[in-house]
């Protein structure tokens, strides 16, 4: 009773609400909430303490920046959520602060957009050497299968595109890359689609911002060979996997286009069967399915074959019992 009056008692100021209708709309740095609601950044700053205290929000730090989310589990975030819905659409003030986070939205996408644009031509001729992305996102979601998700991590999770995909079979999604550029692009892509059981976050794929046991499922989609250590990102994937939880890997079969290291910062020529079953049975996780996916005969001997794995952690292995929240 005494937390649900101070969680009362902390939302019971018109600029707290209007907090809620924001935060309910979108993940918001502190520049980004002053610039909606208008007012001066300490102002701002104290509310959102106030209300991260009272269970009302969530925040969470991503390199200089603080995001402010609403809180997702306890009794906070079911006060947050009934008092969002009671909120007058109509309002003025509301509606308001509605046409300044979309100006917000437009800024992120227009920022987005311009390095997307800087660095299409090299993405453009990476896929080029492959076989077609929608085929390999077929065979991807074939072996997933369609059931329920509770909850999904992709590593690297570059534009999004893993999130978009798992998005209608999952209760909630999390996106993590170590670019700021790419969460950028991301965080536009999911917002324009309407994502809003996926969040993004930036980390390190070593040192996950998760807790141990959170994922039913894992995503690698093109990301180990950018990477130094393979070995220890699996085992760190293996980590955050709840008992029986799967883990999902897209990539390269070996291959000798040298250029793709010098020009786009590869650091493993592609894997072979043996080497991914290798770092699998060291970190604890079973094969379940490998596939094979030439790339089109026009490309000869130039064109990279990708790979598939899915693999499965042993329901008695986890190491946690039920599923946790992601660490702040």
């Amino acid at each position: 009773m005494d937390d649900l009056l101070a969680a009362l008692k902390a939302v019971a100021e018109i600029t707290r609400l209007r907090i809620l209708a924001v935060l309910s709309q979108a993940e918001l740095n502190v520049k980004e909430i002053t610039f909606v609601l208008g007012q001066s950044q300490p102002r701002v700053s104290r509310h959102l303490k106030l209300m991260a205290e009272a269970g009302l929000i969530d925040r969470h730090k991503e390199g200089n920046w603080v995001l402010f989310r609403l809180s997702e589990k306890g009794q906070g975030a079911a006060l947050a959520q009934a008092l969002v819905g009671m909120l007058p659409g109509a309002d003025q003030i509301l509606r308001d602060d509605a046409a300044r986070l979309d100006e917000v939205r437009r800024q992120r996408q227009d920022i987005a957009s311009d390095y997307f644009k800087a660095n299409a031509s090299n993405w453009a001729k990476l896929r080029s050497l492959h076989v077609r992305e929608q085929d390999v996102e077929q065979a991807t979601m074939a072996a997933i299968g369609p059931a329920k998700i509770d909850s999904v991590v992709d590593l690297g999770t570059g534009t999004g595109r893993m999130l978009e995909l798992l998005s209608p079979q999952s209760r909630q999604l999390v996106g993590i890359d170590s670019s700021r550029e790419m969460l950028a692009f991301a965080r536009a892509n999911i917002e324009k689609l309407g994502l809003k059981n996926a969040q993004l976050r930036h980390g390190d794929i070593y040192a996950l911002p998760i807790a141990d046991g959170f994922a039913d499922l894992v995503c690698l989609h093109q990301v180990l060979h950018f990477l130094d250590d393979p070995q220890r990102a699996i085992q760190e994937a293996r980590r955050i996997m709840a008992p029986g939880a799967r883990l999902v890997i897209v990539d390269f079969a070996p291959h000798d286009l040298e250029e793709l290291r010098e020009d786009h910062a590869h650091r493993r020529l592609g894997f072979s069967d043996e080497q991914i079953q290798s770092f699998l049975a060291r970190a604890g996780l079973k094969l379940e399915k490998h596939q094979l996916m030439p790339p089109p005969r026009s490309l000869n001997k130039q064109g990279l074959t990708v790979s598939f794995w899915l693999a499965r952690l042993g329901k008695a292995q986890g190491t946690s019992t039920g599923l946790e929240r992601m660490t702040a």
